[in-house]
């Protein structure tokens, strides 16, 4: 039995090219978070406040383009199209979140007051406690490349997720149309 160019799943596959976006999305977006649980696991960084929250959206986002991956042909096209919103807001806000804490690290802005001091007044009760809670700046810069920092890449990979999935949307819609 020989098979063609034209049955092989691979052709199948790419020939789908909103699916093959999304796929890309999802697998940029695994990658960063294995990035960040590497870098935190086997680098020695410690996370800050605005880290762990920049994590929530991989948390949230890449099981909803798994689930779109996962049933490409199987959900009517109004399901899919309101699944990829939601994938996309989902990376609207890591978008968000990630610029806001590149912001705070650059000191654009303030960050939150939990991870960046506020010039409370301390008491000598509070010191006797001061190993057991160890409070990361979400000010201090613990990792830049080529002058930029992980938040900063991770407003990058965000936009560039949410462009991904943009463009898969405008090309199923096309193909529809």
């Amino acid at each position: 039995m020989t098979s063609t160019a034209a049955e092989s799943p691979i052709r199948g596959f790419t020939a789908d090219r909103s699916r093959v976006l999304v796929t890309i999305a999802f697998v940029l977006g695994l990658a960063t978070i294995a990035g960040a649980w590497g870098s935190q696991l086997f680098g020695g960084l410690v996370p800050c406040e605005l880290c762990l929250e920049q994590r929530q959206a991989y948390y949230w986002g890449l099981p909803v383009l798994a689930a779109i991956l996962l049933l490409w042909h199987r959900i009517p096209r109004l399901v899919w199209l309101m699944a990829m919103v939601i994938g996309v807001a989902i990376f609207i806000w890591s978008t968000y979140m990630a610029g806001y804490h590149a912001g705070v690290e650059l000191g654009l802005w303030k960050g939150p007051t939990a991870c960046t001091g506020t010039g409370v007044e301390v008491s000598f009760s509070d010191l006797q406690h001061i190993n057991e809670a160890k409070v990361i700046p979400c000010d201090k810069v613990q990792f830049r490349l080529f002058g930029i920092t992980l938040a900063g890449y991770n407003t990058l990979i965000s936009v560039g997720i949410v462009a991904l999935l943009g463009a898969a949307v405008a090309l199923r819609g096309r193909k529809a149309a």
